[in-house]
């Protein structure tokens, strides 16, 4: 069943204020890895909660309580928890999304200010932090709302919402929410939830939609080693002492080699190599050499076979190094020897790997090599959070509307990915609902989450407000 002509002909007469929206929201830096912008993610919950609450969800902010963060005590941020329309002959959908973003700064290398939205009227790019993780997927289920409301037309199906503000920092609390309201039965928010739909991945190119079925899990690590007291003066100390940045450098450097092997033992040998019928899977992708290579700016594909690269962004572990604190940064020549430096990493794991099968190995590794320097400095190794891989049937229902409503919009028949990225909390209400999870991505591979100058098409943004309205017309149109 397809949406009704009058739902796309508002999105498409709205457009402009809903792009008003998005910079509203962009505006906000909610940064949930930096203490300092704690009051932000705060601040963004109630905006968003107003805006629920405008748009007739009925709403709840939820308490998670305290965590630590670098030392200091901090309050978690409320997640939402959203209910619109009771309807026992309809069908229930879960929403979930995040309000949370990643760090981002003008010196990190951006063209333009982070925190505020710049429509380039040229290319139609949407450029901000955010835009496409995941602000923009969570406004395109109120400009949902919004059409509906304005034009008094009746939601197809029964609509929950879950939308937290620490997803870029490991979900603190999120799982048990999830899993106390679950308890609840009949009297939490999740009773009657037929499936759930999650906006928070995006196209493999910028050319032809997708559904995700599967998602790799992650584990991450702080290696911290630490010795003299204080920092030391190069030239008074240099090769007098054991420096502790010479020892960081040298275990990470044991971690992973340049084509991606992961050297801590036992952890690739978890995954079976595919056979030849699952390679063909990738290899039928719409998806290039090319496409990577545009994605990331350069000439750097692992391979030139576009299975291998695909495999290896989606079905293979992966491990990452990601940068070291303590260690001067910045221009000029400082001659400090630092006294306590951290390497952070992370592995992306997928089935059958998991955190409690690939932590012990990494702990034990890192210890052996330490030994192996020799070194009287001390070595600490913390794993600051993880979360599981995931896969789904895609052959459910959920799934097929999906499909329908990719070709209704796209007018193409979408590519079925697994992604490489985690969203832990997949798993969380997979298992806690007992029902099928969909990832429905807004934004395409060349978006740049996570990194410098993150855009949404403005075609995205538009066109997916209409898809994520056309899913909720043909799942309630589908028998279960």
């Amino acid at each position: 069943m397809p949406a009704p002509a009058k739902f796309t002909e508002f999105v498409d007469a709205n457009a402009d204020k809903f792009i008003q929206r998005l910079a509203d929201a962009v505006a906000i830096p909610s940064v949930s890895g930096e203490p300092n912008h704690r009051q932000d993610v705060v601040k963004m919950a109630q905006w968003l909660d107003g805006q629920l609450k405008s748009l007739g969800v009925t709403t709840k902010l939820v308490d998670l309580g305290k965590h630590v963060m670098d030392g200091e005590e901090l309050q978690l941020p409320p997640a939402i928890l959203g209910r619109i329309g009771d309807d026992p002959k309809k069908k229930t959908i879960l929403i979930y999304g995040h309000f949370d973003v990643q760090p981002a700064y003008k010196s990190d290398g951006w063209d333009t200010e982070p925190f505020k939205l710049v429509v380039d009227q040229k290319t139609g790019r949407l450029i901000g932090r955010g835009s496409t993780d995941d602000k923009g997927p969570i406004l395109g289920w109120l400009n949902v709302l919004e059409a509906h409301k304005a034009l008094g037309l009746e939601l197809p199906v029964n609509l929950r919402f879950c939308f937290e503000g620490m997803e870029e920092s490991g979900s603190e609390g999120l799982d048990d929410l999830i899993r106390s309201e679950t308890q609840k039965g009949k009297e939490g928010w999740f009773a009657g939830v037929d499936c759930v739909c999650i906006s928070d991945n995006y196209w493999l190119n910028d050319r032809t939609p997708c559904l995700t079925y599967g998602l790799r899990g992650l584990t991450y690590f702080k290696v911290t080693v630490s010795g003299p007291a204080r920092d030391l003066h190069s030239g008074m100390f240099g090769r007098a002492v054991h420096e502790p940045m010479t020892d960081l450098i040298a275990l990470m450097s044991k971690l992973v080699t340049p084509d991606g092997k992961i050297l801590v033992p036992g952890v690739d040998e978890m995954v079976a190599p595919a056979d030849e019928e699952e390679k063909k899977l990738y290899s039928s992708l719409d998806y290039s050499i090319a496409d990577v290579e545009d994605a990331v700016g350069g000439k750097i594909a692992i391979s030139e076979d576009k299975a291998t690269v695909l495999m290896g962004r989606m079905r293979n572990p992966s491990l990452s190094l990601h940068g070291i604190e303590g260690a001067f940064y910045g221009a000029g020549a400082k001659t400090v020897i630092p006294a306590k430096v951290s390497g952070k990493f992370s592995i992306r794991l997928v089935p059958p790997q998991t955190p409690e099968k690939v932590n012990p190995l990494v702990h034990k590794y890192l210890e052996s090599e330490f030994a192996k320097l020799n070194s009287k400095n001390k070595l600490e190794v913390e794993c600051l959070h993880d979360g599981k891989p995931w896969v789904a049937d895609f052959k459910h229902w959920n799934y097929e509307a999906a499909i329908k409503a990719t070709q209704a919009v796209y007018k193409k028949q979408p590519d079925l990915t697994r992604e490489g990225g985690s969203i832990p909390v997949t798993l969380t209400f997979a298992e806690s609902l007992g029902v099928n999870v969909l990832l429905l991505p807004m934004g395409r591979g060349d978006d740049g989450a996570h990194s410098t100058n993150e855009k949404l098409d403005r075609s995205n943004f538009i066109e997916g407000s209409k898809l994520l309205g056309t899913y909720l017309y043909e799942a309630a149109a589908i028998a279960k």
